[in-house]
């Protein structure tokens, strides 16, 4: 069974997700031991016409960075690097990590050095990616330590994972098209709103969307997907959020975040777990401590904690707002070396408000877009 999903999967990424066209150069970005659906995409890539080129990630490279890499080395990005982002037309990442708290001792400043290094590489991405030049899927491969950090055994986080991308295995392609055009009546409905109210458990924050488009996440950027998501006006964030889940970022974890907002940065933060790693990340350059995102979570078939945020953010139910960078075809001006996903859960007593409007209650929609 898991064979077939891994090349119906393969086949979603490559004809649907980043569409690949006969001449595109195709980069294939995947952890080691996702080597079943590298492969897989591989080949599905050449029959569509494309040319890819394999880049491995080899398990423990990154421990090895951090532990020996003088600050020069940590600051240095390779050339071909740059190349392949200035140049490839589609990228496919695919991570399986072999043990999600390999990074957890590392000095945080050597990860903020680290990324503020790589700030050019993530501009180039947002910049060609908002202007259509490049093509891009982000996506997971089960492992054992993802299953241990969502506290199933590998079969069930297996199950898990391919219900999300495949909801309908006989049809997966036509599922995210039907999905997209439902999610599309959302956006549409948020087009030329003004202004976000939300309320839940420790959490009132307002904010401006006026002139800020919403972006159907619809597959074709995440696999699985399922959010809606703006950049809010970067000055206008005002109020407190309590995250109801831990937030990971680069192998850390914090929990018990909260983050007071006044003119649109950061102000104030606090955790109970890692928040030196918070207050440090929060100091990464000048855009940080602004808001690049503010989405909802659509996905049926996620409602569960399990510490990956390619699935964590999409949970029905569910708010979130990224730290950092904005993406630039929302009208999002941040820019930073950080995108930082963290989540509040609204099915307890949460709500959104748009423009004075329930939009949002308890975790569902109070306005029918089907």
């Amino acid at each position: 069974m898991s064979d077939q999903r891994i090349e119906i999967l393969a086949d979603l990424l490559v004809n649907y997700s980043v569409a690949v066209k006969p001449g595109d150069k195709v980069l294939i970005d995947g952890d080691s031991n996702a080597g079943a659906l590298v492969k897989e995409v591989y080949s599905r890539a050449l029959q569509a016409g494309g040319h890819p080129l394999v880049i491995p990630r080899l398990a423990g490279i990154d421990e090895i960075l951090f532990r020996y890499a003088s600050d020069e080395q940590l600051q240095h990005v390779p050339e071909p690097l740059k190349l392949i982002m200035e140049t490839y037309d589609v990228r496919i990442a695919i991570g399986a990590e072999e043990n999600t708290k390999a990074l957890s001792s590392v000095e945080p400043t050597k990860m903020v050095l680290r990324s503020q290094a790589r700030t050019e590489l993530m501009q180039t991405l947002l910049r060609r990616s908002a202007a259509g030049e490049l093509r891009w899927v982000v996506t997971m491969f089960p492992t054992n330590a993802c299953a241990q950090d969502a506290e199933m055994s590998l079969s069930e986080y297996e199950d898990f994972v391919y219900g999300a991308c495949l909801p309908d295995m006989n049809d997966p392609i036509g599922y995210w098209r039907r999905f997209s055009n439902w999610q599309q009546r959302i956006v549409e409905w948020l087009k030329g709103k003004d202004r976000i109210h939300v309320i839940g458990p420790e959490t009132d924050l307002r904010l401006s969307i006026a002139g800020r488009i919403f972006e159907n996440c619809d597959g074709t950027k995440n696999m699985p997907d399922g959010e809606v998501f703006t950049g809010p006006v970067e000055d206008s964030v005002e109020g407190h959020v309590c995250f109801s889940y831990p937030a990971i970022y680069s192998g850390r974890e914090v929990t018990g975040a909260r983050l007071w907002f006044e003119g649109g940065r950061v102000v104030k933060a606090t955790a109970d777990k890692n928040e030196e790693f918070l207050l440090k990340t929060l100091d990464t350059d000048e855009g940080s401590r602004r808001v690049g995102e503010f989405a909802i979570g659509t996905n049926e078939g996620i409602t569960r904690f399990t510490r990956q945020i390619l699935f964590d953010e999409k949970i029905n139910g569910s708010f979130h707002m990224a730290l950092g960078a904005g993406y630039p075809e929302t009208g999002s001006q941040n820019q930073s070396a950080i995108h930082w996903d963290l989540i509040c859960d609204l099915r307890d007593g949460g709500e959104i408000r748009v423009d004075d409007e329930l939009l949002y209650k308890n975790g569902k929609f109070t306005i029918d877009f089907q």
